[in-house]
């Protein structure tokens, strides 16, 4: 049980961040569902125990400001971060039947989103983490990051995206070590394909075609799998400053 943990959740109205949200409302947790005003973060909200929706942008700092504070508010404290917010699409650096180079706007909103959003709510709950009574351990706070396979075997298309979650990888151990002075752990995530609603759309053939990189077992990931690690990392207090890819062993050739 995770009884004494808040947390707050990107991305949480859909995905794995919805996954992680249900998981941490059952486990015990109290729960801040941090997504965008547009989601269904609300909806969702309502359906679980001791969950509230704070409508967040994770690339505006008032917003995550004020979320954050919503989770001190309602839950008293918040010592447990974990994003899952991003964005990402496919293009070529060069379309050459189109002779027109990748959108330097898109690759801009997608390292904002991914990258520049991720650091701007690590910065702001370390600074509300600091303010924790700390346990026995000394720990005040974990932050859980999501990256992607995608940061080591990036495909066509992927420049904008792979550079992205390459980019929360890199910082991981930088940010521990930051932190970890005052009793928090930082831990990112490189899942690989899981059953979202973007990969759950896609024809049986192509499906097939997929996993058949996985090592084992060949299927795409259940979203509870990837909450389940989430929880597990809360858990284990000597994790930290790693990425761990959850993949069944998946390599994707180029």
């Amino acid at each position: 049980m995770l009884k004494g943990v808040t947390a707050f959740v990107t991305g949480g109205a859909s995905g794995l961040g919805r996954a992680t949200v249900e998981r941490l409302s059952k486990q015990g947790a109290n729960v801040v569902l941090a997504d965008l005003p547009s989601s269904d973060g609300d909806t969702v909200a309502k359906s679980l125990r001791n969950v509230v929706f704070a409508p967040v942008d994770v690339t505006k700092e008032k917003d995550v400001e004020d979320g954050l504070e919503a989770a001190t508010k309602n839950f008293k404290n918040v010592n447990f971060v974990v994003n899952c917010a991003g964005v990402g699409f496919a293009k070529r650096t060069l379309d050459l039947k189109r002779n027109a180079p990748h959108s330097l706007t898109d690759f801009e909103r997608v390292v904002r989103v991914n990258t520049v959003g991720t650091f701007n709510v690590i910065r702001l709950a370390a600074a509300v983490f600091q303010k924790n009574d700390p346990n026995p351990d000394g720990a005040r706070g974990v932050i859980v990051n999501t990256a992607s396979i995608a940061a080591y075997d990036g495909q066509i298309g992927q420049a904008a995206y792979a550079a992205s979650k390459g980019a929360i990888t890199t910082m991981t151990l930088p940010i521990a070590r930051d932190l970890g002075p005052i009793g928090i752990r930082v831990v990112t995530i490189a899942p690989g394909l899981f059953e979202t609603p973007l990969l759950k759309g896609l024809p049986e053939p192509v499906r097939k075609n997929l996993v058949q990189y996985c090592s084992f077992p060949p299927r795409l990931g259940n979203p509870d799998e990837f909450a389940h690690l989430v929880e597990h990392i809360w858990q284990n207090g000597m994790i930290n400053g790693c990425v761990i890819r959850l993949d069944a062993g998946m390599r994707m050739p180029a």
